[in-house]
């Protein structure tokens, strides 16, 4: 077993994050709590029966985003605290062709704040009908900091 630094602040070091509201992880966290830096695993489109959302790009990014958030949330994170998100698409013209509809669902569940992003175009992901996996990292202010219990 790792051992882990001690922060006396925040407790031990890294700490998972995995929200209820989320599919059970089996092999990963969806996020990984080090100090006030949260790494956000990468969230596909995935619904609470463990499948991807139907419907396309607009759709799976909805929920994608959505599931980064609430892993976010579990942390006493917001969207405005993120500071790094990286999209990996495997059909950038069709994330392209709807930019305007995936704004619009960013401002809706995130509002007007952009972090660093990145959007890298690849040929598969790990649900072959994803369209969409999104990662990010966060920095969560001291007062709002919720460190999950091992």
């Amino acid at each position: 077993m790792p051992v882990y630094a001690a922060d006396h602040e925040h407790g031990p070091d890294p700490r998972p994050v995995n929200p209820p509201a989320l599919p059970a992880p089996s092999g990963y966290s969806h996020g990984t709590l080090s100090g006030n830096t949260l790494y956000l695993g990468g969230q596909t489109a995935l619904d609470a029966t463990m499948r991807i959302v139907p419907g396309g790009i607009v759709e799976q990014f909805r929920q994608a985003f959505g599931n980064l958030l609430t892993t976010l949330r579990a942390a006493g994170g917001r969207p405005e605290d993120l500071v790094s998100v990286t999209l990996y698409l495997t059909d950038i013209p069709g994330y392209q062709a709807h930019g305007r509809e995936i704004g619009a669902v960013w401002r809706e569940l995130a509002g007007p704040v952009y972090p660093a992003m990145a959007g890298i175009g690849t040929t598969g992901l790990w649900q072959p009908e994803a369209l969409i996996e999104i990662l990010g990292v966060a920095v969560i202010p001291d007062e709002r900091l919720v460190t999950p219990t091992r």
